[in-house]
């Protein structure tokens, strides 16, 4: 038996503005957390390569849960799966930053795993369905595209209060460290309110088939996959794309979990490199933004795919020159170079994935180049983190970034195929 929503039904308008607030509310935790996150752990006599099985867990989480949760919410509700997947964020974030054992830092990152999974997509979902109840012909595009932006400042904001509590440490009882964590889960609650709160369905998806049609998605996973590993093995463009996840995965580790371990190297301690990544994250994702926007540029003028080689090469290559410096002004300085490249490379790769894509198979497609990439993320951290450990954090970072560069090979099928097509080179998916 259906229960009907007894609420009004919101406009396009205060869709979008919903989106945007629980974005900021879901991104800027994330901020105040993502320099710390692997210096915590070290700061309580983690090793390197046990890190490295800490901070791996998450990422098989979600390969394994990707695609049986991702009819959850069109079954059981987006807002109760919301609800649902932030509780399992909190849960995991007080694990973590209470945690003195290796296995506490890894049960919390199986939560957050189980969390990433939950969370993908639902809240983009709810607004494009509910502003489009409301007006079939609104842009949401813009909405999404306001969405990133808000995204973007939140995780920059959130670490720059990060950095600033680190230096300030006004906390006696607590680390400099666990400081911004325990702010992140006020944060965390704070959105679990609100979504419960304002988050309103457009038309009730709780009904009594709901569960059944969740485990039906759970059961139909299997063939979803085997279908798209068909679509690998005939297509070798779309093949070769997804290969690109390999190298790229693995370089990612480089900046993203390695940096501020060799930071911290440099300049003297965890407590002094959590203080430093703080305004560090929060100009490398405006620097992050900048490469998206100029994306399409450098596409315009030499082509979605030479756009797609040059910027994965020059990551790879500036990952390599971050190995090799000896201060902490050039590590950043060259960091600043990856994340903006990172920002160049990720349009373009997503151009090229959608170009091989139909209405039928996009999202098999997407959640494919997802999951390679989240599988050998994985076992990147596994080899890289035992490297780091048995001879040099800079060593593991240059091995990283020169794997990295052989992925822009990868993306010659892609320019031939571009090359036939004559494909226009300004569409650049943002």
């Amino acid at each position: 038996m259906t229960s009907p929503t007894t609420t009004a039904p919101l406009t396009a308008t205060a869709a979008r503005r919903i989106l945007l607030l629980l974005t900021v509310t879901r991104w800027f935790p994330v901020g105040l957390v993502i320099g710390v996150l692997t210096l915590l752990p070290l700061e309580r006599g983690v090793s390197l390569s046990q890190l490295g099985i800490i901070l791996s867990a998450q990422g098989f989480v979600v390969l394994a849960l990707e695609l049986p949760t991702g009819g959850f919410a069109d079954a059981l509700g987006r807002r109760p799966v919301l609800v649902a997947a932030t509780l399992v964020a909190l849960a995991s974030a007080v694990l973590f930053v209470t945690a003195q054992t290796v296995a506490a830092f890894v049960v919390a990152m199986l939560l957050q795993g189980v969390y990433r999974a939950l969370d993908s997509g639902p809240l983009e979902s709810w607004y494009v369905d509910t502003a489009q109840a409301d007006d079939p012909d609104v842009e949401v595009e813009r909405g999404l595209a306001h969405a990133g932006t808000a995204l973007g400042l939140a995780i920059a904001g959130g670490a720059l209060v990060s950095g600033g509590l680190i230096a300030w440490d006004p906390l006696p009882f607590l680390t400099a460290l666990e400081t911004p964590y325990w702010l992140s889960i006020v944060f965390i609650a704070a959105n679990i309110v609100a979504t419960a709160v304002l988050l309103k369905e457009p038309v009730t998806h709780v009904d009594s088939t709901g569960w059944h049609r969740a485990v039906a998605s759970a059961k139909e996973a299997p063939r979803v996959v085997t279908g798209g590993l068909g679509m690998l093995r005939t297509n070798r463009v779309l093949l070769a794309l997804v290969g690109v996840e390999v190298f790229w995965s693995v370089g990612m580790i480089s900046f993203e979990t390695l940096m501020p371990v060799r930071l911290s190297e440099l300049v003297g301690g965890e407590a002094q490199a959590g203080a430093i990544m703080g305004p560090v994250s929060a100009a490398a994702w405006g620097l992050f933004a900048a490469g998206s926007a100029g994306a399409a540029m450098l596409a315009r003028r030499v082509g979605v795919a030479w756009t797609a080689i040059v910027s994965r090469a020059a990551q790879g290559l500036f990952v390599v020159v971050m190995a090799l410096m000896t201060g902490p002004v050039g590590l950043v300085t060259a960091f600043f170079v990856v994340y903006t490249l990172h920002g160049t490379a990720g349009p373009v790769h997503a151009t090229l994935i959608h170009r091989q894509a139909e209405a039928g198979n996009r999202t098999t497609l997407l959640s494919m180049n997802s999951m390679v990439a989240g599988a050998c993320y994985s076992v990147g951290l596994l080899l890289l983190g035992p490297l780091a450990e048995g001879t040099s954090t800079a060593l593991a970072i240059g091995v990283a970034g020169g794997f990295s560069v052989l992925g822009a090979l990868l993306y010659r099928p892609a320019l031939r195929d571009e090359r036939r097509r004559g494909t226009d080179t300004g569409e650049v998916v943002a």
